[in-house]
């Protein structure tokens, strides 16, 4: 019966994660594909850049809120193990979306909430790192390159179970691998500062 669990997790994680928040809120509120706009990116950097803050924050939050039904089933199935299927498999789905031609983002927000599940104290350092990060450079993808590294970091710090540490391992190694253009830009001294745009009015 676990297998029937661990697949019902996993199918339905990625599922909710190629939910994609930037994408629905795009085409819905602006009538445009954020894709097809500023770095192309299906985040919430990218909304931020191309709607304004707001679109951004709306973003973030819908992401967080697809992870935290994937985890949330995931737990009560599973326990632990099920927290750590069902947030890798969401996070897969938000960076490789069925629903969204596989073109989605990068990991941070469904992975802020990763840290959030994985223990509070993670979620808060994980946030702090990658708030200080960004403010010194002026670059998000340094704040969030960052976040990536502290959420594994701070997991072993807490002793978190092993799953859950396994869930850390995994969306470091995911989102790193989804920021290896920006890490070259970084290494090159391209990479832009981050704007956030204007808020534009929705149609």
């Amino acid at each position: 019966m676990d297998i029937l669990k661990y697949a019902i997790v996993i199918v339905a994680g990625y599922l909710l994660g190629s939910l994609s928040a930037s994408v629905l809120l795009s085409k819905a509120g602006w009538g445009r594909d954020v894709r097809k706009h500023g770095s192309g990116n299906a985040g919430a950097t990218n909304m931020a850049r191309v709607f304004g803050l707001g679109a951004g924050f709306a973003t973030l939050a819908g992401d967080m809120l697809k992870a935290a039904a994937a985890m949330y089933l995931g737990m009560k199935l599973l326990g632990d193990a099920g927290i750590a299927a069902g947030g890798i498999a969401c996070v897969l789905g938000h960076c490789f979306p069925v629903f969204h031609e596989f073109h989605g983002g990068k990991g941070i927000s469904v992975g802020a909430m990763v840290g959030l599940a994985i223990d509070w104290r993670v979620f808060v350092g994980i946030v702090a790192v990658f708030l200080i990060v960004a403010f010194l450079t002026k670059k998000v993808s340094a704040g969030s390159l960052a976040a990536c590294v502290a959420i594994t970091v701070l997991a072993l710090v807490f002793h978190v179970s092993t799953p859950k540490l396994i869930l850390a391992i995994a969306v470091m190694c995911i989102a790193i691998f989804r920021h290896r253009s920006n890490i070259k830009r970084l290494a090159e001294g391209t990479e832009a500062d981050f704007k956030a745009a204007e808020p534009e009015k929705k149609k």
